[in-house]
């Protein structure tokens, strides 16, 4: 059975972030917390507007078919920038809340815009991040995801599933399926049994703070409302990789106050060095996905 999720919930005030202890209690023990509100209307009005007139995302975005040939779109960058969406991935209620969870020092590993267009936007597998990251050469999984809404995000347009508790099962060999790359399914069966499944419904703003072994998927977007969702990675900075790959090892992270959102007026994308889905061995788009991107 799958029910909306209800637990490990926080909410920003208005007169901002205040982390609470047990943030980090109930990521330790579910495998993410929920921040309502992360972004105020204005903030995620200013990020989405940059990120629908920049040519720069456009131009880099590329397509990840699911089993059935419906493709999301998605753009990776390996560094935070200068622009307004840098300044989210660099700003203290995102890093600071980062460093909090998992015990240190961060460094932005990459970030990413999912887009999941009304009726063409494509489902994504069971997986673990730490599923494939692991093959990157990250002796731990010391590592998660904040993953910010964009839009609204519902069941009817294909919102975020995860398995409450599941990062407490390990990591779980992944295999390539189509272009992506998926958890072992007669795993994740069994782990359904055991673990509550829940959908995750955001509005603009909230966002998803997750473990990397939390396992995780969503439905192909089959309603008239567009899905665009934010999902920056950070790493522990002494779980830095040992193994050189197409993604950045540590770099120190210099963060900014929560603020520089508001004030930022630059949409440069230049520094944020786009990534090249050919070089990643973990997503490969085909010629018909890349055109489906365009």
């Amino acid at each position: 059975m799958v029910t909306t999720m209800t637990s490990c919930e926080y909410s920003c005030s208005s007169s901002g972030f205040v982390f609470d202890e047990g943030m980090k209690k109930d990521f330790l023990e579910s495998g993410y917390i929920m921040i309502r509100n992360l972004l105020d209307e204005e903030e995620v009005g200013k990020i989405r507007t940059s990120l629908e007139t920049s040519e720069d995302l456009q131009n880099n975005a590329f397509g990840v078919a699911d089993e059935n040939r419906k493709a999301s779109k998605l753009v990776i960058w390996k560094h935070p920038g200068n622009d307004v969406t840098g300044m989210l991935g660099r700003c203290e209620k995102v890093v600071s809340t980062c460093e909090k969870l998992l015990g240190g020092e961060v460094y932005h590993y990459h970030t990413k815009l999912m887009m999941k267009e009304p009726l063409t936007g494509g489902s994504f597998i069971w997986h673990q991040d730490y599923g494939y990251w692991y093959h990157n050469g990250f002796l731990t999984p010391d590592m998660m995801t904040v993953f910010i809404a964009v839009d609204k995000c519902i069941k009817e347009n294909g919102c975020l599933e995860i398995i409450r508790g599941s990062h407490k099962c390990g990591r779980i060999e992944h295999k390539k399926v189509g272009g992506q790359t998926g958890a072992d399914i007669e795993r994740v069966e069994l782990i359904k049994k055991n673990f509550p499944v829940e959908y995750v419904e955001m509005n603009p703003g909230d966002a998803l703070f997750f473990h990397s072994n939390l396992l995780h998927a969503s439905n192909a977007n089959n309603s008239d409302l567009r899905r665009w969702t934010l999902l920056s990675c950070y790493c522990k900075a002494s779980n830095d990789t040992v193994t050189p790959h197409c993604l950045p090892s540590y770099t120190p992270l210099r963060k900014v106050p929560d603020s520089a959102i508001r004030e930022c007026t630059s949409l440069d994308c230049s520094g944020k060095e786009f990534m090249d889905p050919e070089k990643d061995i973990n997503i490969k788009s085909t010629s018909e996905d890349k055109s489906k991107a365009s």
